[in-house]
């Protein structure tokens, strides 16, 4: 039976940054046009971080009765040890849904955009259709596309329209810079993956990629919150305050570029997520401020 540690550890909790992030400069662009809404924020918070923990039970639990998990390199799995019955965690994925869900129709009810329902309900079916069903997503190379849709366009863009009605160019460029980091998140969580996967008959774009194009992949995509940062600084001079976000990158950018694999790449995830959390603040200070 598993302990309450290892269902924290289930959660994959260096991977909530991921779902943070984006509520925060999103609720941060609508602040900036004096349309910030603290009950609203909250809630896209709540629906944001627990499809987050939906989507990583699902995939510990889908990944698990496939033997994906059997031999891995990366952190626990509940379903993959057998510390944890399938049945249990697949609940764990539906409850941890169900609440995102619950939270969402309480925000599109307050906001009054009931079409929202509908972005709710594909969001729910990419959470679960990524490694669960048939022909998984995930399995095919589309994760990445996946993530940077749902945790990038879909989330600020989602925290930032629910409050004003409307979308900016802020948000865009925002939007753009969580989606990219937040694939980042998942092309290093792959690039450790590469032998296991390929083994297992999971091709994700790192095992379609290799390891050295997926490294590439990796460097280009934690440095569009950069470049996205300096060309906000157009109308947004703060928006420079996310580079102060650099130095906490770059002990994963030193691990991927030096070639390091295995086990050594577990800090990575922890060290991006920190970073897209720290530029995703920043930034918001920035929007704050100005």
């Amino acid at each position: 039976m598993a302990s309450v540690v290892q269902w924290i550890q289930g959660t994959r909790p260096r991977t909530l940054p991921n779902s943070i992030a984006p509520v925060v400069v999103g609720a941060a662009a609508a602040h900036h046009i004096d349309e910030f809404n603290v009950l609203y924020t909250v809630l896209a918070l709540v629906v944001s971080v627990a499809f987050q923990v939906g989507v990583n039970y699902a995939n510990d639990y889908s990944d698990g009765i496939r033997g994906t998990d059997d031999n891995r390199v990366g952190p626990f799995r509940l379903t993959g040890s057998g510390a944890a019955e399938p049945a249990k965690v697949r609940l764990a994925a539906f409850i941890s849904l169900g609440v995102g869900a619950l939270a969402g129709v309480a925000l599109v009810a307050l906001s009054g955009h009931w079409w929202l329902l509908g972005f709710g309900a594909v969001c729910i079916a990419g959470a679960w259709f990524y490694t669960g069903g048939k022909r998984p997503y995930g399995y095919a190379g589309l994760g990445e596309i996946a993530v940077f849709l749902f945790f990038g366009p879909a989330a600020v863009l989602g925290t930032l329209y629910v409050q004003t009605g409307e979308i900016t160019g802020i948000g865009i460029g925002a939007s753009i810079a969580m989606g990219a980091i937040s694939a980042a998140v998942l092309v290093a969580n792959n690039l450790r993956d590469i032998p296991t996967d390929a083994v297992t008959g999971k091709r994700t774009l790192a095992v379609v990629l290799g390891d050295k194009d997926t490294r590439r992949l990796y460097l280009a995509l934690v440095a569009v919150p950069f470049l996205i940062a300096l060309g906000m600084t157009v109308r947004v001079p703060y928006a420079l305050l996310g580079f102060l976000a650099a130095p906490v990158l770059l002990p994963a950018v030193r691990r991927v570029a030096a070639g390091r694999g295995g086990r050594d790449l577990i800090p990575v995830l922890q060290f991006t997520g920190i970073a897209m959390l720290a530029w995703a603040v920043l930034v918001s200070v920035g929007l704050v401020l100005d």
